[in-house]
């Protein structure tokens, strides 16, 4: 699969492995893609137009897009433009820049260029949402004890890819505390167990999100889904991860005590059910909120979800403490406590 999504772009770095040999075993992917993206760019018919326009063939370009994708999931009857296959297709002008103009689905048309004929309203309740953990959560749950001057581990944000750097710092202690250095861009993160209410909390630090001030907070965090919530304060911290559970699940971006925008996220603290064109502006109005606090990444909600992912390299959190994702084990927050911990265990 190659992904080509709003975070993680892979598509120049792939592309030139495909080949008339493997273009067969080959599909596009987009992974994580935001409501603004989807709108002005479309979904994996932009990533079939960039390949074309970078030199793929197009039939093979709409081949991976299609049959190749319906073989590998087992959907037999669907894929192709061929007798008793389901007639799912579209419609288009240009082999050169595919841009749809029909869509049909079973048969029916349902839509002429990128309108919908006749929409239909789902009608399917969506699933309970329980959010648990927020009876619990004060200023001190964010709070990371210290004595004196500490070298720690600090999750390294690269923009536009979900790879993480380990880093080490010197942190200084302040009234036997560590606190986040938006000067030095290194903020206080925190993972929170929201489904059980078990009280876990990851603590940590990352670099390269860039807030001067405030916080943001998620519920959408591969693959737990757990609150994540990166901060310059821990006080910032609390009001963002409050807003979140106030919603019962959602995104949030605070700047002292107010929340400057969020977006409710329902269903499974995950997904929204309300219209796209709703979502879409909501989402901006956060991106505008991270912006005004000093971010400088596109989209750092979507970073932010990544870093609590522990099977991509280096350096994730989860409620349960740092990851070394290369070792996949717990790693200690302090530089050097592990092969203490590690001589006492032996």
């Amino acid at each position: 699969f190659i992904r080509e999504g709003s975070t993680a772009r892979n598509l120049d770095a792939l592309l030139p492995a495909v080949s008339p040999h493997n273009a067969r075993f080959c599909s596009w992917a987009t992974d994580d893609k935001q409501p603004d993206d989807l709108k002005r760019d479309g979904h994996i018919d932009h990533i079939v137009r960039r390949a074309v326009a970078k030199g793929l063939d197009p039939v093979t370009a709409i081949q991976m897009a299609t049959i190749n994708t319906a073989r590998h999931y087992g959907l037999n009857d669907t894929g192709a433009v061929a007798p008793g296959y389901r007639a799912d297709l579209v419609t288009f002008a240009d082999l050169d820049d595919l841009r749809v103009t029909l869509t049909f689905a079973g048969g029916r048309l349902v839509a002429r260029n990128g309108r919908v004929i006749r929409p239909e309203l789902n009608r399917v309740a969506p699933p309970l949402n329980n959010m648990r953990g927020d009876h619990f959560l004060n200023e001190r749950s964010f709070r990371i004890e210290a004595q004196g001057t500490q070298q720690v581990r600090v999750i390294g944000v690269q923009p536009e890819q979900i790879v993480t750097l380990s880093l080490e710092e010197t942190m200084h202690a302040l009234d036997g505390e560590l606190a986040a250095d938006p000067g030095r861009d290194i903020l206080k993160i925190a993972v929170i167990e929201r489904h059980s209410g078990t009280g876990h909390i990851g603590l940590g630090f990352v670099h390269g999100i860039g807030l001067r001030d405030g916080a943001i907070a998620s519920s959408i965090a591969h693959d737990s889904h757990n609150i994540v919530v990166v901060g310059a304060s821990d006080a910032e911290m609390l009001a963002a991860a409050r807003a979140v559970f106030d919603m019962h699940g959602g995104i949030a971006a605070v700047r002292g005590e107010q929340v400057l925008a969020s977006l409710p996220l329902p269903v499974a603290g995950l997904m929204s059910d309300r219209p796209v064109d709703e979502v879409r502006e909501g989402m901006r109005s956060l991106l505008e909120a991270a912006a005004s606090l000093g971010c400088k990444l596109d989209n750092p909600f979507m970073q932010m979800a990544f870093l609590a992912l522990p099977v991509i390299p280096e350096l994730k959190l989860t409620d349960l403490g740092l990851v070394d994702v290369n070792k996949f084990d717990f790693v200690s927050l302090f530089v050097g406590q592990d092969a203490a911990r590690e001589k006492v265990t032996s």
